[in-house]
């Protein structure tokens, strides 16, 4: 699908902001792509739609995660990590979106899992960095990111797990055992 496309389907999905942050996305996406070897096109295309199912009602996402056969655990904890998996699942229902690399990289990108691929670390850690991100700890990522993907997405869970503990926000075990996964492969945290 060519960018163009793509970015007039999710422009009607999307707040004013959450388009401009999706921009910030699909440069950021691309970059990394380029840099690590990654496929461009697909990182442009998972970034460009990564955030489809944003607004849609809680309803309509919890009845799609039933419905669906998701993971109910995802029920149990924050609703910001609906999104993803609901996302996917309407890229490809609405928008004919069929490359399974691009949806797992949509459908992972909030949670992140073990063994990831090289696509789904891009996407991940592309929207924890976007230029439009401000918040503590996000330019020691994205210096991390200029120099090894992993250490970027290793850094960015341990600030995601440590901001959740500090909430008292119960912490999706996906996210877990993505950090202890990259950890144990050699992943230094610091």
């Amino acid at each position: 699908m060519e960018r163009d496309k793509a970015l007039k389907i999710v422009a009607e999905q999307l707040t004013e902001h959450r388009y401009v942050h999706t921009l910030g996305v699909m440069e950021t996406a691309i970059s990394l792509a380029e840099l690590y070897g990654g496929d461009v096109k697909k990182a442009e295309t998972a970034a460009i739609f990564h955030d489809y199912a944003k607004f849609r009602p809680k309803k309509e996402m919890k009845k799609i995660i039933e419905e669906q056969d998701m993971p109910q655990k995802l029920l149990e904890h924050n609703s910001e990590l609906w999104h993803a998996p609901v996302g996917a699942y309407l890229v490809k229902k609405e928008v004919g979106i069929k490359d399974k690399e691009v949806l797992k990289a949509i459908k992972y990108h909030t949670s992140g899992r073990p063994d990831m691929t090289l696509l789904e670390k891009i996407i991940y850690v592309a929207d924890y960095i976007e230029p439009g991100r401000q918040f503590p700890g996000v330019e020691e990522v994205r210096e991390l990111a200029k120099i090894s993907l992993d250490q970027a997405l290793i850094k960015s869970l341990q600030n995601t797990i440590t901001f959740l503990l500090k909430k008292n926000q119960a912490i999706y075990p996906d996210t877990i055992k993505t950090y202890n996964s990259l950890v144990l492969k050699g992943g230094k945290s610091s």
